[in-house]
């Protein structure tokens, strides 16, 4: 056990953040560098070492967490790595970017604030890789197998190097021009900047794993050409089909499904743009939709210099505490400010959109509202609330509805669809089609980074299977399996 009084005598203290004016003036992450390493020792100590972990539950990885708090605790830092990367091939990732459900199911949760699971995790990773701790891990053996993963988000990449290092030739293609998909191209700088995954690319280079950015399995490379020169495929191409907004006015210019707009900064920052083809720059912006997608539109458009930013969400504002019906330990819906909400914006609740309205140039300048109350369930408007509100540049950030199947890739595979739209999958996350997987978002739909990099874990364990015929890769989770919620 780490400290037996720590959580009694050591408040929680998260990571600081650094002054709002002067971050939303540049790209880097919002936490003060180093800030937690003097406290984060107590803050693990707060771990009570339950004899019922239920943190374990709580994250679909098995982490195992009140042993690496308490080698955090001790200041054993590469033990800590070491217990840390066992469930966990990129912490740093899940580290700055998981929402935390371990931490809604921590059994301090009960009765005191939770032990601050996730900064106790980056800052482990942090530190080993500023010791250098995290090196290459090559096979000893090759298998003589190959195998291609298609996507290099982190249920690709978990794949991927969960098999490079079984022996296995992995090759992993990326349609985008650079290798990360949702890590690299969907998740703002401020929140996690990219040197951390290009130093687990060369990590993942040196282990043996090759990567092919530019191909579209299905419009580059077909899968039947994919099939004949690997022994087993997985599809790891996420859940990218974006929830469109059918309104009147949808088709005016500047209104942009968020993937369309998010990227653009990314690129900027990477040097491909000096400025983005789409900017929020004196702009009235409107965000819609409320969730994690919404907030990085938000954080965006400050730091391009809008004018105003509002985000709006159909469904009410969350409270700030644990209802009845959202019971420990299940993943409550609570409402939250992120860094990116700090920073300024209005942020609406209970509206939907009923049209845009335009300018002679096909611009769009208003956005139509309506508040709404829901009966049985479902939003009805409620009648004299219409108002219309400012808006240059609209961002649709509402969720995404399933896998690419414009592409190809499911048609040309012969894939089978389940009810919901995702790619179809057994125990061992094989699809239909022989030799062929399945792991993350493109199965399961969409979800969360730690449900990703378990689902790469899991899938590269039935493949490996499928190649050798027995496995001791671990699968942390099944398909069937689901977060922890009422």
């Amino acid at each position: 056990m780490a400290d037996p009084k720590g959580f009694l005598t050591t408040g929680r203290e998260v990571a600081e953040t650094r002054p709002v004016a002067e971050r939303v003036r540049d790209w880097n992450e919002v936490y003060v560098p180093g800030s937690l390493l003097p406290i984060i020792s107590k803050q693990a100590g707060r771990c009570m070492d339950c004899g019922i972990p239920f943190c374990h539950n709580g994250c679909p990885l098995g982490n195992l967490i009140p042993e690496w708090n308490d080698y955090a605790y001790r200041e054993n830092w590469q033990a800590a790595s070491e217990r840390l990367h066992a469930t966990n091939n990129f912490p740093e990732f899940t580290g700055r970017l998981c929402p935390a459900p371990c931490e809604s199911a921590c059994v301090l949760g009960i009765s005191q604030p939770a032990v601050t699971i996730k900064n106790v995790e980056v800052s482990i990773i942090d530190k080993a890789w500023d010791t250098g701790d995290v090196k290459p891990q090559p096979p000893e053996r090759l298998s003589g197998r190959t195998v291609a993963v298609i996507g290099s988000g982190p249920a690709g990449l978990a794949a991927a190097q969960q098999l490079t290092r079984a022996g296995h030739t992995v090759v992993v293609y990326e349609r985008a021009d650079r290798i990360g998909g949702l890590l690299r191209y969907g998740i703002p700088e401020f929140k996690m900047e990219k040197r951390h995954v290009n130093r687990r690319i060369e990590q993942m280079r040196a282990e043996g794993t090759k990567f092919r950015t530019g191909i579209e399995i299905g419009r580059d490379l077909t899968a039947t050409d994919l099939r004949k020169r690997f022994d087993a495929v997985v599809i790891a191409a996420g859940a990218t089909t974006a929830r469109d907004l059918p309104v009147q006015g949808r088709e005016l210019n500047g209104i942009h499904q968020a993937m369309e707009y998010l990227p653009l900064s990314n690129k900027v920052v990477e040097g491909d743009f000096v400025t983005p083809p789409i900017t929020a720059e004196g702009k009235h912006v409107v965000v819609i939709g409320g969730g994690d997608t919404g907030a990085d539109c938000v954080g965006t458009a400050h730091r391009q210099g809008a004018a105003s930013v509002t985000q709006l969400e159909i469904m009410p504002r969350p409270g700030e505490e644990r209802s009845t019906g959202q019971p420990w330990p299940t993943f409550p819906m609570l409402y939250k400010v992120t860094s990116a909400h700090e920073e300024g914006g209005e942020r609406v609740y209970s509206v939907s959109t009923t049209h845009f309205e335009g300018d002679a140039d096909g611009n769009v300048r208003s956005l139509h509202l309506v508040e709404v109350e829901f009966v049985d369930g479902r939003p009805a408007p409620k009648p004299g609330t219409e108002r219309a509100i400012p808006a240059q540049l609209v961002t649709l950030a509402m969720g995404f509805t399933g896998t690419d199947v414009e592409n190809g890739l499911v048609t040309q595979f012969g894939l089978a669809l389940d009810e919901r739209g995702n790619i179809a999958r057994d125990a061992d996350f094989a699809t239909n089609v022989d030799g062929v997987y399945v792991a993350g978002d493109a199965g399961r739909g969409q979800s969360l980074i730690v449900w990703a990099i378990a689902e790469g874990r899991s899938a590269a364990r039935g493949v490996d299977r499928y190649l050798t015929g027995a496995s001791e890769l671990p699968a942390p989770i099944r398909p069937t399996d689901r977060a922890l919620t009422v």
